[in-house]
């Protein structure tokens, strides 16, 4: 979700419990409560998991182009050092080996990139959605109205305080936990 999204997300949210809250639904039937969404992920088995494999995805692909990146600087450092022997032709040969080199690393460093972002977008849908899943079952569960994420400061944080009685984050995991073995 985007920042405007977001916010739009935020206010609606806000506006939901402000409604509530005057009257629009009764307020013995009104129970909120809150998650970190980024603390099930890291504390639930399966997300440890999942954090993890993108952990090592990322790992392996840095190991190549740390590679690459090694051969490049020898290249470097072996053309600065032949260069005073090099007739001018076998230089700017040696040169256009040089770039090309660097031009298909720089292409690579930028599709692994690409890769990882892809990859870890990918799992962030995938686990958001049981996330969700998890946490509508302990609201459902324990009769709550709404349930709205904490933030946290790289995210938007639509909750400022939440007495701890009202987090179900421990929930949320146990549940997820029971889901997603």
């Amino acid at each position: 979700m985007n920042g405007w999204s977001q916010r739009i997300v935020a206010c609606l949210v806000g506006g939901l419990i402000v409604f509530a809250a005057a009257g629009g639904i009764a307020a013995d039937r009104l129970k909120v409560g809150v998650i970190s969404q980024q603390e099930v992920m890291e504390k639930s088995k399966a997300g440890k998991r999942a954090l993890e494999t993108m952990k090592e995805f990322a790992a392996s692909r840095q190991r190549i182009i740390g590679a690459d990146d090694e051969e490049i600087k020898n290249l470097e450092k072996d053309l600065k050092a032949q260069e005073a022997g090099l007739t001018e032709a076998t230089r700017r040969e040696k040169a256009e080996q040089f770039r090309t080199k660097f031009e298909n690393y720089q292409k690579r460093l930028g599709d692994f990139n690409r890769e990882v972002q892809a990859k870890q977008k990918e799992m962030t849908e995938e686990y958001m959605k049981k996330i969700d899943d998890a946490t509508s079952a302990v609201a459902d569960r324990e009769g709550y109205t709404a349930v709205l994420d904490t933030g946290s400061a790289a995210t938007l944080r639509v909750v400022i305080y939440a007495n701890h009685a009202m987090d179900l984050t421990d929930s949320v995991i146990k549940e997820f936990d029971r889901r997603y073995k």
